[in-house]
């Protein structure tokens, strides 16, 4: 029988694949045959899909939903990489995306910082930079969502175009510049969404007999935000304190953002004394804030994959003196591997993300776990595709791991698709959980 989650779930699918047509209509020679066939495909998404749900169970019909999604993938390719960004973003803050209604795989579940993710794997900051759809991403099956970075003012960032992609290689180059409408419409977002969902879940969050909270302050779903400072400013540690008074409630862990390749003079604050003095001031920001009795939220730095063994060992000296909860490895990378140095889009000014940057950013999380003699949890970002991708994160020293480029390419039928792929490698290892897995390739 067809069920309201069912109904609404082909209805997503279906208003999304319509709603792309008249962007395509502007953004490119779209023949009319086509635009014909577009608009019935959807149509007939919508009955077909519905006739289908029908005569199956909710899960098998989440699965089959999840799969349908690949059919818009394409006419997102034909938009501009800024204009499907948006589009994307849209789709997801008014609920036309797919809702994961199947249980992640037992394995895959782990207690970070005191809650307990139902998968570690999650989208990178970038994709909301302005929270703008926190429930319809979390709704897609990640173990948690980052969004950000939010600088304090609002700026436009650099100029467009800032996006160019490299379809062949699965990369993409940015130099967007922290585009950010500001904390204080991100606050209003987060608080209008926080109510809601705590509202929504309000059972789902309370603390089990061994004290670790099920899932994020507002319920299933852990939530990060990532903070930034502005181009023009002179105080960063002043930015960055900014947004901790202003967000902090919100989050289920915030980021200090010093890796961003586009914003002159950030990476320098990844410096040994530049970090120590910036990292002790937004920590006392957090502190003398009133918390109930979960605490503050961790603190997290996330940092470049462009860094000396010197910088790398006194990020690690500092993130161990200072007990910082976590580290983010790593952001964008404005190096050029051999894998893009053929593609004339390579000479474009940016941070490279995606399938290239891989193997640079694992090693570094290699280095960075050794070095913390994996006393700090690190989550693994860059260049994950697979399963395999992710797991290889996690063998390097990884507790949760991050992805946003290939889900840009691949969409959202990719999410389940990696779950059960890094599900399997840990089972075909013998492993019970993904503690048994973190870091096993440097012991």
């Amino acid at each position: 029988m067809l069920g309201p989650a069912m109904f609404r779930g082909i209805v997503s699918v279906a208003k999304l694949q319509l709603a792309l047509l008249p962007r395509l209509q502007l953004a490119t020679k779209f023949p009319t045959f086509l635009r014909r066939l577009f608009t019935a495909a959807g149509i007939g998404l919508l009955i077909g899909g519905g006739a289908y749900a029908s005569t199956v169970d909710e899960a098998t019909f989440c699965g089959w939903l999840f799969s349908a999604t690949k059919l818009v993938n394409p006419f997102f390719a034909l938009l501009d990489p800024e204009a499907a960004h948006r589009l994307a973003v849209t789709a997801a803050a008014r609920g036309w995306v797919p809702v994961e209604k199947r249980p992640d795989p037992a394995i895959l579940e782990i207690e970070v910082w005191g809650r307990r993710f139902s998968n570690p794997v999650g989208l990178a900051a970038g994709f909301d930079k302005n929270a703008e759809a926190v429930e319809g991403l979390l709704g897609l099956g990640f173990g948690f969502v980052e969004v950000g970075s939010v600088t304090p003012v609002p700026q436009e960032g650099n100029p467009e175009p800032r996006i160019f992609r490299l379809s062949n290689e699965g990369a993409i180059i940015n130099r967007c510049g922290f585009n950010s409408e500001g904390i204080v419409a991100v606050a209003k977002r987060l608080g209008a969404q926080h109510g809601k969902r705590k509202l929504e879940t309000s059972s789902s969050t309370s603390l089990s007999g061994d004290d670790v909270v099920q899932g994020g302050k507002a319920g299933p779903g852990i939530l990060g935000v990532n903070l930034g400072k502005n181009k023009s400013s002179e105080d960063a540690a002043s930015d960055y304190v900014q947004g901790v008074h202003t967000l902090s409630q919100y989050a289920d862990y915030l980021v200090i953002n010093i890796s961003s390749p586009n914003t002159p003079g950030l990476r320098q604050l990844q410096g040994r004394k530049q970090l120590k003095d910036l990292v002790k001031k937004v920590q006392a920001a957090r502190d003398e804030m009133q918390w109930a009795e979960d605490g503050p939220p961790p603190l997290i730095v996330k940092i470049a994959p462009d860094l000396s063994k010197q910088d790398i060992e006194d990020i690690a000296a500092v993130a161990l003196a200072l007990r910082v909860d976590g580290l983010i490895i790593s952001n964008t990378t404005i190096q050029r591997p051999e894998a893009v140095k053929g593609n004339p889009v390579a000479e474009e000014t940016g941070g490279l993300s995606g399938k290239p940057l891989l193997s640079l950013s694992t090693d570094i999380l290699k280095d960075m776990y050794i070095l913390t003699k994996g006393k700090i949890p690190l989550i693994g970002c860059g260049g994950i595709s697979s399963g395999e991708d992710a797991y290889k994160k996690i063998r390097a020293g990884a507790t949760l791991v991050q992805l946003y480029t290939t889900f840009a390419y691949g969409g959202h039928a990719l999410i389940p698709t990696i779950k059960a792929e890094l599900a399997e490698c840990l089972e075909k290892d013998g492993f019970k959980s993904i503690y048994e897995a973190v870091g096993v390739d440097c012991r």
